[in-house]
């Protein structure tokens, strides 16, 4: 039974995300304070993090952060913060999905399986050595199974999502994807206006390239269209 983690000090909303996910088969933890001494202990064991941004004794960006810097797992930010520059930074940091309040407990429950899915193929493919397996695009290199990413020999750290958005790309080399369909093929939901969440993953992708190839741009904006790699 794999083990979810719930950040939130509302106990109504807590309870119900709790009582949905029980049902669903997971196992649920619970931490209503945001302190982070009392969080880190019941990492262990934990398949997902489901996290508020407005805590009592923490910055749930800030935890957002600590988390990722110790765990390799999917984070599902679920906040009643629903500006775009909240969006952006709570994705910015590493968080791999952001939900507003109120929110539909189906489609939590769809995300949740999600990322589970997700991140368990990913660790799949990470424990295996594969050969024939890159997709070079002048000096970048993408390699779809063991999921890693390189420019000019230089391994860069992307986020799962950021990944696959590289490689849906990659895959389809000069074929233009609207925000809409990008987000449909990674996070394998209907848009429902969630393409300003491809905005900001695109636009992360660009900052950590330019880090390394400031000249070389790989993804480009067709505008009014979407994005495609030349």
């Amino acid at each position: 039974m794999e083990k979810i983690l719930v950040i939130e000090d509302d106990k109504s909303i807590a309870r119900l995300q709790r009582d949905y996910l029980e049902i669903n088969g997971y196992e649920v933890v619970i931490e209503s304070t945001g302190d982070i001494t009392k969080i880190i202990p019941l990492l262990e064991g934990v398949s997902l993090v489901i996290l508020d941004l407005m805590l009592p004794s923490g910055d749930g960006i800030e935890i957002c952060k600590r988390i990722q810097s110790l765990k390799d797992m999917p984070i599902i930010i679920v906040s009643a913060k629903n500006q775009d520059m909240d969006i952006v930074l709570g994705l910015g940091v590493g968080a791999d999905d952001y939900m507003t309040k109120p929110f539909s407990t189906n489609e939590l429950i769809a995300r949740v399986k999600a990322q589970l899915r997700r991140y368990g193929k990913m660790k799949s493919a990470g424990s295996t050595t594969f050969d024939d397996a890159n997709i070079v695009i002048r000096e970048f290199t993408i390699n779809e199974m063991t999921k890693t990413f390189s420019v000019g020999g230089d391994p860069l750290e992307l986020t799962p999502k950021e990944f696959e958005i590289i490689l849906l790309l990659a895959k389809n080399r000069g074929r233009v994807f609207s925000k809409e369909e990008i987000y449909e093929r990674v996070w394998k939901f209907d848009s429902l206006g969630d393409a300003f969440t491809v905005t900001v993953h695109v636009k992360r992708i660009r900052e950590k390239i330019e880090v390394h190839s400031p000249n070389t741009p790989l993804i480009e904006t067709v505008w009014g269209v979407g994005y495609k790699i030349i």
